[in-house]
């Protein structure tokens, strides 16, 4: 569902002509890996990882959030309730419920 989402997402913002978004799997060599990477205009621009349930920030996503310079990265849970937040304005990875994310994204 998350996958369905950014993929829209990142064609409606081309389509548009709003940015050049692209949607990646990452991973490295050392086998560290994050579901989602979301690039605009040929930059990592969104880190998402996505998890079932409420567990701590994973390292791989704050390694990739390093190693990318990504301005976002996003930990999402599907058993957190929808929050009223602007996810958009952390630059640290942080948790965020699955719903309140997929809310945002326009």
């Amino acid at each position: 569902m998350v996958a369905s989402h950014l993929r829209k997402f990142a064609e409606y913002r081309a389509d548009t002509g709003i940015a050049d978004c692209e949607l990646y799997y990452e991973r490295d060599k050392a086998k560290r890996e994050v579901d989602f990477l979301l690039t605009r205009d040929e930059k990592p621009w969104m880190l998402v990882e996505v998890k079932s349930g409420d567990t701590a920030i994973s390292e791989p996503l704050r390694y990739f959030k390093k190693a990318t310079d990504a301005p976002h990265a996003f930990q999402l849970s599907f058993k957190a309730p929808y929050v009223d937040a602007d996810c958009f304005a952390h630059t640290d990875p942080i948790k965020v419920p699955a719903l309140t994310f997929l809310s945002q994204l326009a």
